[in-house]
């Protein structure tokens, strides 16, 4: 769009007139909820990686023990199963039903804030502890994102049918 100068416009006028700002793009409850679960279970995970460098851990683990845990089937199978429920959320953010989805993430969101604390509890007063409460804090953070956002989620009124 070439607008001609007048009397009135200035050349910044013109320049503006000339670029065409991008619409605005709603970004869908939905994926907002997925990404706030890839970025907690990002920090979930990262947390635990970062922790294998705290001297002793890998000696521990070498051992068959983490932290006062024996590494059995049973712990392997018990850990996967707890990271897998903030894993499938992802997906599952995307892909369930409205309704559904809503009640996932406030159960599951809820379910994970212990979780995500006990990470924390055992280091308070140990050299490690702002490293664990930094990582908890980032994850209570996005937790809380996911509750208010799917607290908050607006009702869809659909049409209602005639009995």
């Amino acid at each position: 769009m070439n607008t001609p100068p007048t009397a009135t416009t200035t050349a910044a006028d013109t320049i503006a007139a000339d670029t065409i700002a991008p619409p605005q793009q709603t970004i869908p409850l939905q994926a907002k909820l997925a990404a706030a679960w890839a970025s907690f279970m990002f920090f979930y995970i990262y947390v635990d990686i970062l922790a294998l460098y705290k001297p002793g851990v890998v000696d521990d683990i070498l051992a068959g023990i983490v932290w006062q845990f024996d590494i059995t089937q049973t712990w392997a199978i018990t850990a996967l199963t707890l990271l897998a429920v903030p894993i499938l959320m992802v997906w599952l953010s995307l892909t369930l039903p409205v309704r559904a989805n809503r009640i996932a993430n406030l159960v599951v969101g809820s379910i994970q804030i212990p979780f995500a604390a006990f990470n924390a509890v055992g280091e308070l007063g140990q050299p490690w502890m702002y490293f664990y409460l930094l990582g908890v804090a980032l994850e209570l953070m996005l937790l809380a994102f996911i509750l208010r956002s799917a607290w908050a989620w607006p009702r869809q009124s659909g049409p209602r049918l005639a009995r």
